[in-house]
């Protein structure tokens, strides 16, 4: 099964069709939401609130990524950088104007959490007005030929796999593992955690906390662009197309773990899974329901998620 360009006619799989297809289909769809929910679990990690304008960031990074191929008429290799880059920007405003002026005040944290919500919607407002404007119409995509689609060749396997799978898989795993390092492995990384765990004590050891802030969501925005691409070269880009996976990107995280990195990688895959077989085992309709099912069946029996900590420490 190839990939194709809208949305839910990718979740109505075959119910023949042959399980490893399917589990094909299915992690290249979990890359990218394991990629996009890391933007939820770093801002939530480190500033402990959900910014829940993530998902509008994540369609202006794929609107960034169409206007530089089909108005700039650059190549994509050049256009996917240059959508992570403009969506961490948008994304560090957005900290400065929603997040940052409320935490100054010492505003409680459901006041942020309204604030993003507020973002969200006119992020999306303005890109509607745009994509009128621009393209005069309501669906756009990405050029056909940008990326091969027809199925790699392999007679001797029981699944068919195109190159736009093989290139959201690549890039979303080094992303990932490039953050895995950053975090881990870097001064960054460690002021980072170290901002997490206690920005009193982060600001003693000489750490500027608000840079940190502004750094974890250029980070967080980055990450949201380059999932808003890869998702938009496999299917429509659309003013809306951050509405579903909002939610999806939220149960990832917290299904995976809050603050662990492969938990929600992990949480973004598990998810797929149970939405492509659920849509092939029953109907596009509970492609969802079994998805949140199951989350509130984890969190009954863990609540911290498959690889959370069991303590309410966030680092």
């Amino acid at each position: 099964m190839r990939f194709v360009r809208d949305y839910y006619s990718f979740l109505e799989v075959n119910v023949t069709m042959n399980v490893s297809q399917q589990i094909v289909n299915a992690i290249s769809l979990g890359a990218v939401y394991g990629l996009f929910s890391l933007g939820y679990a770093m801002v939530f990690s480190v500033l402990g609130v959900l910014n829940l304008a993530h998902s509008a960031i994540f369609m202006w990074g794929a609107f960034m990524g169409l206007l530089v191929v089909e108005r700039a008429h650059l190549p994509i290799w050049v256009a996917f950088p240059a959508a992570m880059l403009g969506a961490g920007l948008m994304s560090v405003v957005l900290e400065r104007v929603a997040f940052y002026m409320l935490r100054r005040r010492d505003a409680p944290r459901i006041s942020q959490l309204i604030s993003s919500i507020g973002a969200s919607i006119l992020l999306v407002s303005i890109a509607e007005k745009m994509f009128q404007s621009i393209f005069h119409q309501q669906l756009e995509g990405f050029p056909e030929g940008i990326v091969p689609r027809n199925p790699i060749a392999a007679d001797t396997l029981p699944f068919t796999v195109t190159p736009i799978q093989v290139v959201i898989l690549i890039v979303a795993l080094a992303l990932m593992f490039l953050l895995q390092y950053t975090v881990t492995r870097t001064r960054t990384g460690s002021a980072m955690r170290a901002v997490a765990f206690n920005e009193r004590i982060a600001a003693l050891l000489g750490i500027h906390v608000g840079n940190i802030f502004m750094l974890t969501f250029f980070i967080a925005g980055a990450l949201a662009g380059a999932a808003g691409v890869l998702f938009g070269l496999a299917f429509n880009v659309t003013p809306s197309m951050g509405d579903d996976i909002a939610l999806i990107g939220l149960t990832a995280m917290v299904l995976g773990g809050l603050g662990s990195i492969q938990g929600t990688v992990a949480g973004g895959f598990i998810v797929a899974l149970l939405q492509t077989f659920s849509t092939a085992l029953l109907s596009s309709s509970a492609r969802n329901a079994v998805v949140f099912i199951i989350l509130f069946i984890i969190l009954i029996i863990r609540p911290q998620g498959l690889m959370g900590q069991a303590d309410a420490t966030r680092a």
